[in-house]
């Protein structure tokens, strides 16, 4: 069971491995239909150098009574008003797909409250700039799962069981919505750098849109690929995990 591993946490905030005397800390933002033990492994990987906070949106798991927030901006502003009283240390954003934009929107409102993050990292999401007109939010329940299935972001023995599968439905398309009806605001930068990881062959991000992530800072921007597809993620972790404490290793307590 997942709560055998929770050691602190908080409704939106969760904490696998408290890093109390960690100069850095980590904030983990899961893709559409996501949690946050999904970055469980990250946390043990990091830890106790850094404190890994991991991300539990609205209406999944131990908060799937909650309403499902369907769009980038108040999830964005909810997620801020939580780390703000953690910005005594630097804080790394780390989004995957929907939780990229997400990521580069809770960056912004950071930035405007005067905490600019020590970075961003995008993953497997193309540029806020970069639009694809989408609608896996307004396909049947089944071609939902399709979807899931195509692009193995799920774990099997998930879609494997109908109950639990059916009862996330609500917070996948919830999700999927936020991700396919966001726009970003034209000519908002973040002062933070970005670096960006996405697989070669994921069929939703284009090198073009990886690229183009290099608009929307002013400071430094890396890209880096790896194989794989959409969930490349799941395979490559420990590299990414590197990438991330090359970073955290800059700050010294």
């Amino acid at each position: 069971m997942v709560s055998a591993n929770r050691v602190d946490e908080t409704l939106w905030i969760r904490r696998f491995h408290p890093a109390a005397s960690a100069a850095t800390r980590l904030v983990c933002l899961p893709h559409a239909g996501g949690s946050a033990p999904y970055f469980l492994p990250v946390s043990k990987a990091l830890a106790p150098e850094v404190d890994v906070l991991a991300v539990q949106y609205p209406g999944r798991q131990d908060r799937r009574q909650e309403r499902c927030i369907d769009n980038i901006p108040e999830l964005a502003d909810a997620v801020t008003a939580e780390l703000l009283p953690l910005a005594d240390r630097p804080l790394v954003l780390f989004g995957h797909s929907m939780g990229a934009s997400l990521a580069f929107e809770v960056g912004i409102r950071l930035e405007k409250a005067g905490t600019v993050p020590l970075a961003l990292f995008a993953s497997g999401r193309r540029a806020p700039s970069r639009y694809r007109e989408e609608s896996v939010h307004l396909r049947s329940d089944d071609e939902i799962i399709a979807e899931l299935r195509a692009l193995s972001g799920t774990r099997s023995e998930v879609l494997a069981d109908e109950e639990i599968l059916r009862m996330a439905l609500p917070a996948i398309r919830g999700d999927y919505k936020a991700a396919e009806t966001y726009r970003h605001t034209d000519g908002v930068r973040l002062a933070a750098p970005i670096h960006v990881h996405y697989g070669v062959d994921d069929p939703r991000v284009s090198l073009d849109e990886a690229q183009a992530w290099a608009d929307h800072t002013s400071g430094h921007f890396e890209l880096q690929t790896y194989p794989g597809g959409h969930f490349y993620l799941n395979e490559q972790a420990p590299r990414v995990i590197e990438a991330i404490a090359r970073v955290t290793s800059t700050v010294t307590s």
